[in-house]
């Protein structure tokens, strides 16, 4: 109950009286929450999927509710018509509360109560706070507990949010296979533990990229499914307390149609209440993802070294000056920044682990944090791949001539010439060139091992980098 008194109204709990400004349409639980809980900044209003995937579960709640003839057809159609209200995004800033919350996401729950309630009174032609006609907690929340509610928001949110990531995935991935065909005849020199391997051409090893790219995308579709079995009517700690024995299906079936899409009731609801395992697989899974990007950010940053004393292969685009001292110079900001965001990914991770450890018993209360670092990674993640896509990959030019140079220059380039000289043979010919600084080729040529016809075979760039049937090994008869 409240009451009017100038432009704010009084509301009333258990704990006492509290003033809020007449127009809002939160109460006094999510005042005291916004109270108690100045931590991120970072509202649930700041995430329009959430609270959007709040007011789906809130209406499917209501639905059932109207079936099992528990609650009056012209509220519960009030608190409906709000819930679309909300789903709609007209009051994302009314979601206040901060992300990251002690009490297992109640503060959450009640936010989103408060204002359903608020707007169905408005609908009925009330004032806001007359919760003896609407009650956030008797009417809105009927057959519902935080710890049911909340963990199956967060399902359909993170379901709702992954198709932005799978596009950045995709985007990026469509960049790379772009690059794959673009520098398929640029020739360069591979390299293990930073030192001089065999040859092998750019457009292979952005074709590397996109095969990371496309399984990770894969597995993260995959894992996503899991987020459809909920214990949407577990209530408290997933024995279904003051609920019909139909109401969880009821409420189910009805989400599905609501959000559009298949939900399966959890075999076992104590279980799932409590287990956060589907989290952390798919925090695990972000992890890799922003792994393996970090990594490629990594060999752009080294391939595009110099210009001239570095290793000069490939050329990102100029985004910005790089420095305020050194004329001239630019930096490779955008692998940078994305190196970054997958060392906030990767903390992030770590955050869920702990947080799904902490639970005790019938619930982990730590969800709040657990859900706050999934999304953010999410986003992080969204927003890195889409820059390092369309301000990098996209813009990436190749330095032909130099990248064949320093293949036909190097030690590794021996390697190729093994299978027909031998090892012992190879290994001399590769010690006097690191000795004397003089070519492969020409010590080959000098001491007449191969023919110049076998060796522009043999050193053919497809030759080079690709299996192919050898002729008999020629023996060479070296004792030295």
């Amino acid at each position: 109950m409240s009451k009017k008194k100038s432009n704010i109204r009084i509301e009333s709990d258990l704990i006492g009286e509290r003033q809020l400004p007449w127009d809002v349409y939160y109460g006094v639980q999510t005042l005291r929450a916004v109270e108690n809980f100045a931590i991120s900044n970072i509202k649930v209003g700041d995430f329009p999927h959430f609270v959007k995937a709040l007011a789906m579960v809130k209406k499917a709640c209501v639905k059932a509710n109207i079936k099992l003839g528990l609650i009056d057809l012209t509220i519960a159609n009030a608190i409906a018509s709000a819930c679309d209200d909300v789903i709609a995004g007209h009051y994302n800033d009314q979601f206040v509360v901060d992300m990251i919350q002690g009490g297992a996401g109640t503060s959450t729950n009640m936010n989103a109560n408060e204002v359903i309630a608020n707007r169905a009174l408005e609908i009925l032609g009330y004032e806001k706070g007359r919760y003896d006609i609407v009650n956030p907690n008797n009417h809105v929340n009927l057959s519902q507990s935080t710890n049911d509610v909340y963990p199956t928001a967060i399902r359909l949110c993170l379901i709702l949010s992954a198709p932005e990531l799978y596009e950045a995935i995709a985007g990026l991935g469509y960049q790379c296979k772009q690059k794959a065909v673009d520098f398929s005849d640029v020739i360069k020199m591979g390299r293990t533990q930073l030192q001089d391997a065999v040859p092998i051409t750019l457009g292979q090893e952005f074709e590397a990229y996109y095969a990371n790219l496309k399984e990770d995308l894969e597995k993260l579709k995959e894992t996503a499914s899991s987020f459809r079995e909920i214990n949407l009517g577990a209530t408290a700690i997933g024995t279904g307390i003051n609920t019909d024995p139909e109401y969880s299906s009821l409420a189910i079936e009805e989400l599905c149609w609501i959000a559009d899409m298949h939900f399966i009731k959890a075999s076992n609801l104590i279980e799932a209440t409590s287990d956060m395992g589907d989290f952390v697989l798919l925090s695990s899974l972000l992890k890799r993802t922003a792994i393996k990007v970090s990594k490629m950010c990594n060999d752009l940053r080294l391939m595009s070294s110099g210009p001239r004393a570095g290793f000069n292969e490939i050329n990102l685009p100029a985004m910005q000056p790089g420095s305020s001292i050194m004329p001239g110079k630019v930096n490779p900001v955008i692998p940078e920044v994305v190196n970054q965001v997958a060392y906030q990914v990767i903390g992030n991770d770590l955050t869920v682990t702990m947080a799904a450890e902490a639970g005790q018993l019938e619930l982990n209360v730590m969800e709040p944090v657990i859900v706050f670092n999934i999304l953010r990674s999410m986003q992080f993640l969204t927003n890195a791949l889409n820059t390092l896509s369309t301000k990098c990959i996209a813009g990436i030019t190749a330095n032909k001539e130099h990248c064949k140079n320093m293949v036909y220059n190097s030690i590794g380039i021996v390697t190729a010439v093994n299978p027909y000289l031998g090892y012992q043979a190879s290994t001399r010919i590769a010690k006097e060139a690191l000795d004397t600084g003089a070519n492969i080729i020409d010590l080959i040529r000098r001491d007449g091992l191969l023919t110049d016809q076998q060796l522009a075979e043999i050193l053919k760039p497809e030759n080079m980098t690709q299996p192919r049937r050898h002729n008999k090994l020629i023996v060479v008869g070296d004792s030295a």
